[in-house]
């Protein structure tokens, strides 16, 4: 397939379930909420399991998880040398587009490639690339409720006598909550990384399995859904639409007479209609 020739908008609909979705680091590590109570889930949480997802499928990523990684590099500068060299070797534009054709990650989300030198000293060559696949910060149909579980380990965590302090913790999730993902693919940006079709057939299908593989003492399996991925494809580069103005078309309301939504079925679902522009709509796994 060639690079991309239509502008491209997606809204996808996750559903969780006494899950963490996205913990705080600066918080304990509770699930991301604003001040109107309204859960959150990062864009770099969500590009992480894009990635996770595409490595899945036997592509080359460049930003790897240590726990994922594939390779014997220990850093993103091993990885950067170990495949393409240095920036002032190859050239800038040539490097660009070689660390595009290499990794799928590169070319979708783009990357800043910013290391020291041979001597471990600044003044290193850096490289930016824009990537046309740009994605929102999740936020929640409804405000969350969070919960807090307090738990106990079995055994210390060092020798001791006694029982310590360690073996007592917290563990916190999400009761029950519905957030909405969107982004878009921008063609301009395509056609500089050489982002194709295929490519944007693979970001689809990462959307539609996103917590595949994903499960963890805080997201159990089960615990996270895709129920649909809305997926529209403009007839033209610019696109017929915004894409805020193609993302506020999706509806999603608490029906009425539901206070405190258990289920998907406690909304209201609905796509406005645009003109000469029809999503595509898919559920999840």
């Amino acid at each position: 397939m060639g690079t991309l020739q239509n502008k491209i908008d997606f809204v996808v609909i996750a559903e969780v379930k006494n899950a963490n979705p996205n913990g705080d680091p600066l918080n304990e590590n509770r699930p991301r909420v604003d001040y109107d109570g309204y859960g959150e889930i990062s864009d770099v949480c969500i590009k992480r399991k894009i990635r996770n997802r595409m490595q899945d499928m036997g592509n080359m990523l460049f930003v790897q998880s240590e726990d994922r990684r594939d390779d014997d590099c220990k850093s993103l500068h091993d990885r950067a040398k170990k495949v393409l060299g240095e920036v002032k070797a190859l050239g800038r534009e040539k490097y660009a587009e070689e660390a595009c054709k290499q990794w799928i990650d590169v070319r979708s989300f783009g990357q800043v490639f910013a290391f020291k030198n041979e001597k471990k000293e600044s003044g290193g060559e850096s490289l930016g690339i824009r990537g046309p696949v740009s994605i929102h910060q999740a936020v929640s149909v409804s405000p969350v409720e969070v919960e807090s579980m307090q738990i106990t380990k079995s055994v210390n965590g060092e020798t001791a006598e006694k029982r310590t302090s360690d073996t007592m913790g917290m563990k916190h999730y999400v009761k029950y909550g519905v957030y909405l993902i969107k982004g878009a693919i921008n063609v301009q940006l395509a056609e500089k990384t050489g982002f194709s079709e295929e490519d944007a057939e693979k970001v689809k299908e990462c959307l539609r399995t996103l917590f595949v593989n994903d499960a963890s003492s805080a997201r159990p399996d089960g615990s996270m859904e895709i129920i649909k991925v809305y997926w529209w494809k403009h007839n033209c580069k610019e696109g017929q639409y915004s894409s805020a103005k193609v993302h506020r078309s999706v509806k999603i309301e608490i029906k009425e007479g539901v206070t405190t939504p258990s289920s998907i079925e406690d909304y209201d679902i609905e796509v406005m209609p645009l003109a000469g522009l029809e999503p595509e709509i898919i559920n999840g796994v």
